[in-house]
């Protein structure tokens, strides 16, 4: 299996080439493509999915295929995007609804600390530029999320949301 990464074709290995970081636990699909400045770990990427630069996805995320992930956008652990999914430009997902850097007694939260919750974007939804997408909700199939939104609850299938938080506008058809 082959992916190209920037101007780079890469068999399975770590690779830091045109400053990109993947890591040997990455799935990747067939015909992948990798633009310059990504980092990618422990994640699943499906197969002719493009990733744009500056987009960073952590372990245990997944990816579909055909989908398009644009320019600094973090997908985060725990989040499940599926199949022809539009990611645009500056998309942030998180993954924690109350973070803090310590613990009680002050020392340094560990991985031990934390409850991941999931996020998960249904095949054919798209996701605007800028929009924050908080965790724990479901963007339904067929769903757009407007620039800029910020998604706080389950977004449901084939509507239009928009603003601060997301509200349904429409209907998509």
């Amino acid at each position: 299996m082959s992916v190209c990464v920037g101007l780079w074709l890469i068999e399975k290995e770590v690779v830091v080439r045109d400053m990109n970081v993947i890591t040997p636990d990455v799935k990747l699909g067939r015909d992948v493509k990798i633009y310059n400045f990504v980092n990618l770990y422990g994640c699943e990427i499906g197969d002719e999915t493009q990733i744009g630069a500056f987009v960073e996805i952590q372990k245990n995320a997944r990816v579909g295929k055909r989908c398009k992930i644009q320019t600094h956008t973090f997908i985060c652990e725990g989040v499940t995007i599926e199949d022809e999914v539009m990611i645009s430009h500056g998309v942030i997902f998180i993954n924690d609804r109350d973070p803090w850097a310590v613990n009680p007694d002050g020392t340094i939260k560990t991985e031990a600390d934390w409850e991941c919750i999931p996020t998960v974007v249904k095949k054919r939804a798209a996701i605007g530029s800028n929009a924050t997408i908080m965790c724990g909700v479901t963007i339904g199939e067929g769903a757009l999320v407007a620039a800029g939104a910020v998604v706080t609850k389950d977004v449901p299938a084939n509507t239009v949301v928009a603003g601060n938080p997301a509200r349904v506008l429409r209907k998509r058809s």
